[in-house]
């Protein structure tokens, strides 16, 4: 698979855009018909023919990687997961938050973190300062 696009210039993908990748980061490389099957069991109403597209477009912002050695195209993410995610985390703290991690933090601990997620950050705050 090959991508001329460098990945700092790789734009930021749609909320549609980052469905199809969830899909490929969990199950790897797919054809849109592969995809398409699988998205199937979580929104029967999305047709082949939208999948395709949503896809052919992903391609060409460089959002993903095309193997065309085979009759079925197989397209896969051109990006890690952790890498998109952290970059989109790096964006919206500098557009929401004003560049402060702190309070992106603060903003998800007040209301958006479970009991048990909060203890589990805490025990990962407690071994940081261990070592």
């Amino acid at each position: 698979m090959s991508s001329s696009i460098a990945k700092s210039s790789i734009p930021k993908p749609t909320a549609s855009e980052l469905n199809l990748l969830k899909v490929l980061w969990q199950h790897g490389p797919m054809s849109a018909k592969q995809l398409h099957e699988t998205i199937q069991e979580e929104r029967p109403d999305l047709a082949y023919a939208t999948v395709l597209r949503h896809l052919q477009i992903m391609h060409g912002k460089g959002i993903l990687m095309r193997d065309e050695s085979q009759r079925s195209h197989v397209y896969a993410p051109s990006q890690e997961q952790d890498s998109l995610q952290t970059n989109l985390l790096k964006d919206l703290i500098q557009k929401v938050f004003a560049g402060s991690g702190k309070a992106l933090v603060l903003a998800a601990l007040r209301g958006h973190v479970s009991a048990a997620e909060r203890e589990e950050i805490e025990q990962i705050l407690q071994e940081e300062k261990k070592s």
